[in-house]
């Protein structure tokens, strides 16, 4: 047991992610707190180097005066007008001359009299003001106030990241575990539901780690929104490719501990 837990540092391999299967549910925490950091940090960087300069440059370009009161935009400026936009972000004011001013950007949110528009690779979609509210949409009050919340908005990225990933990944795991444990059973492989939960936790860290890759590339304009969809389905072929082998690389039912701890790297030998 000892052995087995001591290498359980990396699911990057199948004997790596099999590694978890013995290993203290503690160890497995930590290498999805890791990676959840990981990616929780390359969320809010994308966050803060796409969307954060057009949202500025959008408060910059408000009227002096201006609300939404009575789920309506009482708007004091030009209209309609592009207020701020790159190629993942665009925000406009149309008023009642509305998708006059399309962007190709990626989302684009145009703020009419009553709605707002949210047009999108599929297609759009229009959103009422909430009632009951009174929103500043003047920079006087919102300039202040972007600029004192940016850091904190990031963090709570970071935070809702890192809790989404954990909900998610405890989630499927819980759906492959019975499955997993079934085909283990078959296969003569030593498992337990536990163990076939951590396997299956263990195996999601590979995608997730994909996406961090993909979310980087889509970053610097190497990838576009597309392809981010795409790699995002594709984390979870990933996923259960890892799951497959992993179940392969457990040891069988009779192994000894010391061969279970063999190096993760290192190629599967016949029993």
């Amino acid at each position: 047991m000892g052995a087995t837990s001591s290498i359980a540092w990396q699911p990057l391999t199948p004997h790596g992610v099999a590694a978890f299967v013995a290993a203290p549910l503690r160890r497995l925490l930590l290498v999805q707190f890791i990676i959840a950091i990981l990616v929780a940090a390359g969320v809010a960087w994308f966050s803060y180097d796409r969307y954060v300069p057009v949202i500025t440059n959008a408060i910059a370009r408000l009227p002096v005066e201006s609300q939404i009161q009575g789920r309506q935009l009482d708007w004091r400026g030009d209209a309609p007008a592009m207020l701020g936009e790159n190629s993942f972000l665009a925000l406009s004011v149309g008023l009642e001359r509305r998708g006059q001013l399309r962007s190709v950007a990626d989302v684009q949110f145009e703020f009419n009299r009553s709605t707002v528009l949210i047009y999108s690779l599929f297609g759009y979609t229009e959103l009422p003001y909430p009632d009951g509210w009174i929103i500043p949409t003047n920079r006087g009050r919102l300039q202040p106030l972007w600029g004192a919340w940016l850091p904190a908005l990031l963090v709570m990225v970071m935070i809702a990241v890192v809790l989404g990933l954990f909900v998610t990944w405890f989630a499927l795991a819980a759906l492959y575990a019975m499955p997993v444990w079934w085909f283990g059973f078959f296969l003569d492989r030593r498992l337990s539901w536990h163990g076939s939960w951590k396997l299956s936790a263990a195996a999601l860290l590979p995608g997730a780690l994909l996406m961090l890759l993909a979310i980087s590339f889509y970053d610097l304009g190497v990838m576009n929104l597309v392809g981010l969809l795409s790699v995002f389905v594709a984390h979870f072929i990933v996923g259960w490719m890892y799951l497959i082998s992993g179940l392969v690389a457990t040891p069988r039912e009779g192994t000894s501990t010391a061969a279970a701890g063999r190096n993760p790297f290192a190629a599967g030998k016949r029993n």
